[in-house]
C-alpha cells in the first residue's frame, strides 16, 4: 500500500499567503495609476510613474490623501426663501343668514379689515465647490434657486453671504461668488477622459448640516445619461458612490484629485440613496460657469431641426446598416438647418467630426456651440453620406437672467417664462405661441389687482411686442417705481389689457 505524502497546514496557508500577495502586487501595478504626496494638497498630488500603489495601504493613504487636498475646496450652502401670505380678515357675518340685517345695521354697512400678511421662512441646504480662490463657487440651480438669502459655510465654520451671479436652469448649474480672498480651488479634470469603472469620490453636505464634508466613494457606473427628465439638457455620469439629499452642488472626484462632475441628483423609491446617483460632467459645467461669469445668462447655438433618436426598427426600415445617430424629424421654416439645405429624413451621424450617439447627443454638441459658428454636419440621405455646412443661429432665451428676476420681483411683483415644449404643456398654452407667461404672481400686489393671473400670456408691455424673453427685458430695464405699466394679456381664447402702476 503506497502512502500518499500530505504538505503540514501552516505550510500551505504559508503558499498561500506568499502567492496571494504576488498575484495582488501585479494587478495593483497594472490597474492603479495614482499616488499623492502627504502634504494634503491638490497642486502635490503625484502620478503613479513616480510611486505606484503596490499594497492596499497604500491605496488606503491615497484615498486618504484626495480627501484631505479636496475637502477644503467643498462648502456647504444655506438658503432661506420667504413666503408671504395673505389673510382676509372678513365681516363675521359674510355668507351667512344674517349678513343681511347686520351687514346694513341702520344703513352702515361693517367694514371689511385689511388683509393681514405673514411670513413663513421655507430653508434649504445643498453643497457647492470653490472654483476660484476670491470666491466664485459652482452648485446646482436647484440648490439656490428662488432664493432669497444665500449663504456658504467654509470647511473652517466661516459663515459668509453668498450672491447668486447666474443660473442655467437648463443643466442644472449654478455660479455663486462670496468675499472672500486667498480661498482653497478645486483642481478642475476632463470628465471626457473619464471612463466607466473608474474609482471616484463623492464629497457634500448630505442630509443634515452636521454632517458636511461627508465623503463616500464608489465607481463611475455609466456615462452621457439622458431622458432621466432631471433637466432639459442631460449628460450625466451615473456613480454609486453614496449621494443624498444635500449633496447637490457637490464634487465628484477622480483619483487624480480632480473634480469631474457637479453631483445633482438620485434616483430613489425611498427618498434616499440607492446606488444610483448623477452628477453634471465637469466640462459641461465649465462652460456653464464661464458663460455665467461673463454674461450672467447662458448663450447657446440653435440648429432649428426637430430631431429624435435612430431606432433598430427605424433603421432597418430606412435601409440604415448603423443604430446610432440622429434622425430630423422636421425643420423650422427659415431656421439654419433649412438655409443650409438639412431636410427631414437625414440622419446626422456626426458633428465637427464627432460621431453622433443619439438625439440627446446632438443636442448636448448644439446648444455647447456659440451662435454664428459654422459646423459640418456628416448626414446620411436615401443611403448616400453627404457633408453640409451649417451656421447656427441662437437659441432664444426662455429664462429671465438673475438680476431681471430681482427687478421683476421688487417692481411687478411676478416672474416670466419663455414659452417651450414644457411651459406650454403646463400653461396649455400653443408651443408656436409668441409672448412670455406669468408664473411666481404675488397676491394682493397691484398686478394681481388689475386683473393679472398665472399662466396668462403676455403679448405687449407699454405698447411694445413681446415675441419672447428679449423684448420683455428690454423693456423692464427702464422700469422703476412709480411707472405705469401696460399689459396686453391672453387667457385661453379672451385678449384683453391690465393696467397698474408699480408701487401702488
Amino acid at each position: 500500500m503506497t502512502r500518499k505524502y500530505q504538505l503540514p497546514g501552516f505550510v500551505l496557508i504559508l503558499i498561500g499567503i506568499i502567492a496571494g500577495a504576488l498575484i495582488f502586487s501585479n494587478i495593483d501595478r497594472r490597474v492603479a495609476n495614482q499616488v499623492f504626496a502627504y502634504d494634503h494638497s491638490i497642486d502635490t498630488l503625484k502620478t503613479a510613474n513616480e510611486r505606484p500603489i503596490t499594497t492596499l495601504q497604500d491605496l488606503n493613504k491615497a484615498l486618504v490623501d484626495i480627501a484631505k487636498a479636496v475637502n477644503p475646496t467643498v462648502v456647504t450652502v444655506f438658503t432661506e426663501k420667504v413666503y408671504k401670505v395673505h389673510q382676509e380678515m372678513l365681516d363675521p357675518f359674510f355668507n351667512t343668514p344674517f349678513e343681511d340685517f347686520f351687514g346694513n345695521f341702520f344703513g352702515r354697512r361693517i367694514p371689511q379689515r385689511q388683509p393681514k400678511e405673514r411670513e413663513f421662512i421655507q430653508q434649504g441646504m445643498g453643497s457647492g465647490v470653490i472654483v476660484s480662490s476670491d470666491g466664485y463657487i459652482l452648485t446646482n440651480n436647484h440648490v439656490v434657486k428662488g432664493a432669497d438669502k444665500v449663504k456658504v459655510r467654509l470647511i473652517d465654520k466661516r459663515t459668509l453671504d453668498a450672491k447668486v451671479i447666474g443660473t442655467d436652469p437648463k443643466t442644472d448649474i449654478a455660479l455663486i461668488k462670496i468675499d472672500a480672498k486667498d480661498l482653497p480651488v478645486a483642481k478642475l479634470g476632463d470628465s471626457d477622459k473619464l471612463q466607466v469603472g473608474e474609482m471616484v469620490l463623492a464629497i457634500g453636505s448630505p442630509l443634515n448640516p452636521n454632517l458636511d464634508h461627508t465623503v463616500t466613494s464608489g465607481i463611475v457606473s455609466a456615462k452621457g445619461r439622458a431622458n432621466m427628465g432631471l433637466a432639459d439638457y442631460e449628460d450625466f455620469i451615473q456613480t454609486d458612490a453614496a449621494i443624498n439629499p444635500g449633496n447637490s452642488g457637490g464634487a465628484l472626484v477622480n483619483m487624480n484629485g480632480e473634480v469631474v462632475g457637479i453631483n445633482s441628483a438620485i434616483a430613489t423609491q425611498s427618498g434616499g440613496f440607492q446606488g444610483i446617483g448623477f452628477a453634471v460632467p465637469i466640462n459641461m459645467a465649465k462652460n456653464i460657469m464661464e458663460q455665467l461669469k461673463k454674461n450672467g445668462k447662458v448663450i447657446r447655438g440653435f440648429l432649428g431641426a426637430y430631431i429624435q433618436d435612430l431606432t433598430p426598427t427605424m433603421a432597418e426600415a430606412m435601409n440604415l446598416k448603423i443604430t446610432e445617430g440622429a434622425l430630423i424629424s422636421d425643420i423650422q421654416k427659415d431656421g439654419p438647418a433649412d438655409k443650409a439645405g438639412i431636410k427631414a429624413g437625414d440622419v446626422v451621424i456626426k458633428f465637427n467630426n464627432v460621431k453622433i450617439k443619439d438625439s440627446a447627443h446632438l443636442r448636448n454638441l448644439v446648444a455647447s456651440t456659440m451662435p454664428n459658428t459654422e459646423v459640418t454636419l456628416t448626414i446620411l440621405r436615401d443611403g448616400e453620406q453627404k457633408e453640409i455646412k451649417v451656421k447656427l443661429g441662437a437659441l432664444k432665451q426662455e429664462e429671465v437672467s438673475q438680476t431681471t428676476k430681482e427687478k421683476l420681483k421688487d417692481l411687478l411683483n411676478f416672474n416670466v417664462v419663455g414659452i417651450n415644449s414644457r411651459t406650454a404643456k403646463k400653461y396649455d398654452i400653443p408651443s408656436d405661441a409668441k409672448g412670455v407667461i406669468v408664473v411666481d404672481l404675488q397676491p394682493y400686489s397691484p398686478a394681481a389687482r388689475a386683473g393679472l393671473a398665472n399662466g396668462d400670456l403676455i403679448l405687449a408691455i407699454n405698447g411694445k411686442k413681446v415675441e419672447g424673453i428679449d423684448d420683455f427685458n428690454s423693456v423692464v430695464k427702464k422700469l422703476k417705481k412709480g411707472s405705469p405699466v401696460f399689459l396686453r394679456v391672453q387667457r385661453g381664447e379672451r385678449k384683453f389689457f391690465v393696467a397698474f402702476t408699480i408701487g401702488d
